[in-house]
C-alpha cells in the first residue's frame, strides 16, 4: 500500500506507521485524527488570544495606554511532541499526547512594564470560562541562568458544530526585556550540544540581573508619568 508522501511523514513522525497489511482507510482515519485535533489546539490560541486582545483594548480606552505590546503563538511541532513524550515516558500516540502534554498550543504576551503582566494574567484568570491547572512566577522567582516569565497553564472551551471542548494550552506573559532576554539565551542555546562554562553561565545571570533592573526602573519611571499626570487633571 503506497500513501501519500505528506501523510506518510506525519505519521512516521507520530511512530503511528502501520503494520503493512492495515488498510489504507486505517491510515487515513489516524491522520485525519491527527490534523482534528490539532485544529482544536490552533482554535483555543485564537480564543486566547482574543482574549487578551479584548482586555488591551478595553484598558486603552479607559486609561489612555496599552498593557499589549506584542501576541505571539506557537502550535508545537510535530518532531517536538514526540521527544517530549518519550523523553518523559509516555507512550507516542494521540490519546498521550493530549492528556500529558499542556504546552501543544503556547501563547506568549509581550507587555512593556512588570505591572502589565500582573494586571492582564489576573483579569483574563477572572474570567469564568477560564480553568487555571497550573501557575508558575519566574518573575518573582527566576530560575537559576537568569530567566524570568509568568507562566499559566489553563484550559479553555471552544465551541464547535455539535460540542463545547476543553483545550490546554500555556500562556507565557512577559515584559519586553525579559523576552529580549529569553530570546538572545534561545539564540545561544538552541541546538547547541556545548555546554556553557562557569563564566559564560555568570553572564548569562548578570545580563538578566541588568534587564530585571531595567525593568524595575522603568515601572517606576512610569509610576511617576501616572502621578504627574494626576497632578495637571
Amino acid at each position: 500500500m503506497k500513501l501519500p508522501a505528506a501523510v506518510e511523514q506525519e505519521l512516521r513522525e507520530l511512530q503511528l506507521m502501520p503494520p503493512k497489511d492495515v488498510s489504507r482507510e486505517w491510515v487515513m482515519e489516524k491522520s485525519r485524527s491527527f490534523l482534528r485535533i490539532m485544529s482544536y489546539y490552533r482554535c483555543a490560541m485564537m480564543e486566547i488570544e482574543t482574549k487578551f486582545r479584548v482586555l488591551d483594548q478595553e484598558h486603552m480606552l479607559a486609561y489612555e495606554w496599552n498593557p499589549i505590546s506584542s501576541i505571539k503563538t506557537r502550535l508545537k511541532s510535530l518532531p517536538s511532541i514526540e521527544k517530549k513524550l518519550i523523553k518523559r515516558g509516555f507512550p507516542v500516540t494521540l490519546e498521550s499526547m493530549e492528556q500529558n502534554l499542556t504546552d501543544i498550543a503556547g501563547v506568549r504576551v509581550i507587555c512593556p512594564f512588570p505591572d502589565d503582566v500582573y494586571y492582564l494574567a489576573d483579569a483574563f484568570l477572572k474570567q469564568d470560562d477560564i480553568v487555571l491547572l497550573e501557575k508558575k512566577d519566574y518573575i518573582k522567582n527566576p530560575k537559576p541562568n537568569g530567566y524570568r516569565s509568568l507562566h499559566l497553564v489553563v484550559e479553555i472551551p471552544i465551541f464547535l458544530t455539535n460540542e463545547k471542548r476543553m483545550m490546554k494550552a500555556e500562556i507565557q506573559l512577559r515584559t519586553i526585556a525579559m523576552d529580549c532576554w529569553a530570546s538572545l539565551e534561545h539564540q545561544l542555546r538552541y541546538k547547541k550540544d556545548l555546554p556553557f562554562d562557569e563564566r559564560m553561565g555568570k553572564e548569562l545571570q548578570e545580563c538578566a540581573m541588568l534587564s530585571a533592573d531595567l525593568d524595575r526602573r522603568m515601572d517606576a519611571l512610569r509610576r511617576d508619568v501616572q502621578k504627574l499626570q494626576e497632578s495637571l487633571t
